[in-house]
């Protein structure tokens, strides 16, 4: 008697959306950090006219250049994906010139963010600061254009199971791992955020084939998984759990491309906070 194993059904996770229009608070990123808010969507976060001014500027800086680790697109700034300590932050220190020439003297969204959330953070006894080693300094944000041609501009993946195998990082992935992305640039239709109520274990990413990556997730995997689509404008913000698989639809229209600035950011430690890219 031959015996067919089930394949595995994902766990349903539930989870909390907020969205709404304004500022960001510090108050609902810790929130996201904390695990109480899955997603959050600002709409108009910071200004359309600084996002124009960063948008041409990635189209001409220096950095910019294609992603040969399997994940299609161009960027500016460093990745740890695929990548140990060492490599990550040599390549962090080379990048810091064509990050900081995406702001020059314009009022810096990313790093307003983070200066008011570590003086919200000391106010608790809590350090934030961006991820270092002996090789260099983390990046603030990097700047990418995802330009996948399938269903997805980005495909179906988590951003846990690359922190897992990154030693000096590894200790965020026991909490929230959280990624934030600012939008200085939208198509016309498409480019939707798109989360599962999924947060996937070990043995998830073992059944998928990506234990040590997160990425991709099959279509078919997620075909019974409830999701839920942040409509993103030019000025947007978005902050999400990275524990949940979460990828971007596929981008309609020509004019204009989908232009995100992210980076991580989680608990090290109850007293420390870091962030990196």
């Amino acid at each position: 008697m031959v015996t067919v194993q089930s394949p595995q059904v994902p766990a349903i996770s539930p989870f909390v959306i907020r969205e709404r229009t304004g500022s960001i608070s510090t108050a609902e990123i810790i929130s996201v950090l904390k695990g109480e808010i899955t997603g959050l969507h600002i709409r108009q976060g910071f200004s359309t006219e600084i996002a124009k001014e960063i948008t041409a500027r990635f189209a001409r800086n220096r950095g910019l250049k294609e992603r040969k680790d399997g994940v299609p697109g161009q960027y500016i700034g460093a990745s740890h994906y695929r990548k140990d300590a060492a490599g990550y932050f040599a390549e962090a220190e080379n990048e810091h010139p064509f990050v900081d020439a995406l702001f020059g003297s314009l009022v810096d969204p990313v790093r307003g963010l983070f200066d008011a959330l570590r003086r919200e953070l000391h106010k608790h006894r809590i350090e934030l600061r961006l991820a270092t080693s002996k090789r260099g300094q983390a990046n603030i944000c990097r700047a990418i254009c995802w330009s996948g041609t399938g269903m997805y501009a980005l495909e179906p993946h988590d951003d846990v199971a690359q922190v897992q195998c990154a030693d000096d990082l590894a200790a965020v992935a026991k909490n929230t791992v959280v990624a934030l992305n600012f939008y200085p640039s939208m198509p016309e239709e498409g480019g939707d955020l798109r989360i599962w109520s999924h947060k996937p274990t070990a043995t998830d990413r073992n059944s998928q084939g990506v234990e040590t990556t997160g990425y991709p997730y099959s279509i078919a995997y997620l075909e019974a998984v409830p999701s839920h689509d942040f409509k993103l404008q030019a000025g947007d913000i978005a902050l999400i759990d990275g524990g949940f698989i979460h990828g971007v639809t596929r981008q309609l229209g020509n004019r204009k491309r989908r232009l995100l600035l992210n980076c991580f950011l989680g608990f090290a430690r109850p007293d420390l906070v870091l962030w990196w890219t």
